[in-house]
């Protein structure tokens, strides 16, 4: 066989295996998560943790920019030479694709959050509603021992690199329970493509390659410990976008750290909210007016802030991710991150706040 076939056939076989993976989730489990990817990640994070600047972002621009290279120099051969070009394409994504998967989405095939956690999946409406109350009342009763009036918005105290070493205050409270939410070597950065990722409408995200948690530092900073924590329970191998929300609140609401807790507490309960609004019209008025104004007025800053990038690249960039979601078992697809409000009701069910 000639060598230039090698790749994509090698890319083709690639994807025959994770057709089958999925019905192994406990091998990927012991094996991947809890075995290979914890050394693969470790040796990332340290090696690149200490540097100031994301790594990743850069090695992305630089990719960027070949690309676009390669497909002007291209321009005028692609015809004729149009299967040579499609065998190195290949040949780059068979590449891509196997770093990709063996440096981090193998956990997309993992066990779910709901089975380590023994966490119930069905819930009813007045679960819900008994949930959504108690979280109205804990936001409340935060956001007044912050202001001192029910009536002033949050205004958070903290830079963006003093959310990333406090936030490890909740993971180490967090671990202390549930020993597989231990973090260690941070690699949290603040993304270059900051500007880029507002108009796709994403707080953060986390680098495959370099294991690098990038977050969007032009969002609201009240936001920022809970997205910040997403990316990092991204980082220690959780794949789901609802298990990480799921994680991230979790991390913030169990911070020494009032503003971290209303993070977390702030942000749960906008999800728990809308979640009424689309179910009962009648109950989610009614809820609103137990919330306090200053958490409203939070709310309003942060839909303030997306509105002024609102333009068909966020919804073009939103359809897309949607797409990679459902390709990578998450058959929710965008609808995923909203799902982390099951989690949430089945995990206190009886616990307090």
């Amino acid at each position: 066989m000639q060598r230039k076939y090698i790749l994509p056939l090698f890319l083709f076989i690639q994807i025959l295996i994770l057709q089958i993976i999925p019905y192994f989730p406990e091998f990927i489990e012991r094996f991947y998560s809890n075995g290979l990817y914890v050394y693969i990640s470790g040796f990332s994070r340290i090696t690149l943790g200490k540097i100031p600047f994301s790594v990743g972002d850069i090695i992305y621009g630089i990719a960027i920019f070949f690309i676009l290279k390669s497909i002007w120099k291209a321009r005028k051969t692609w015809r004729l030479e149009w299967k040579n070009n499609v065998l190195k394409v290949l040949s780059v994504l068979s590449v891509v694709y196997f770093l990709f998967h063996f440096l981090w989405a193998m956990n997309y095939y993992r066990q779910p959050l709901f089975e380590k956690m023994k966490i119930e999946r069905d819930y009813t409406d007045a679960d819900l509603l008994t949930f959504t109350k108690k979280l109205i009342a804990k936001t409340n009763e935060i956001q007044s021992q912050i202001t001192k009036n029910d009536s002033l918005k949050v205004v958070f105290p903290y830079s963006q690199e003093q959310v990333f070493t406090m936030n490890l205050n909740g993971y180490k409270t967090l671990s202390n329970q549930y020993s597989f939410f231990t973090y260690t070597n941070p690699s949290v950065k603040k993304s270059l493509f900051s500007l880029p990722l507002t108009y796709m409408g994403f707080g953060g995200y986390l680098n495959p390659f370099t294991n690098e948690a990038q977050v969007n530092y032009l969002l609201p900073m009240y936001n920022s410990p809970t997205t910040t924590c997403h990316e990092m329970a991204h980082q220690m191998g959780f794949a789901s976008e609802s298990e990480c929300n799921f994680i991230g609140f979790l991390a913030s609401v169990k911070n020494d750290n009032l503003y971290f807790q209303y993070s977390g507490y702030s942000y749960a309960l906008l999800y728990c909210l809308g979640n009424w609004q689309i179910r009962d019209e009648k109950v989610f008025d009614e809820l609103l007016k137990t919330v306090h104004p200053g958490i409203l007025k939070n709310y309003k800053e942060s839909k303030d802030f997306w509105r002024q990038y609102d333009t068909f690249i966020d919804k073009g960039f939103h359809a897309f991710y949607d797409n990679f979601l459902k390709m990578n078992q998450q058959k929710d697809g965008m609808e995923s991150y909203s799902k982390f409000v099951n989690l949430m009701v089945g995990y206190y069910g009886n616990r307090e706040l």
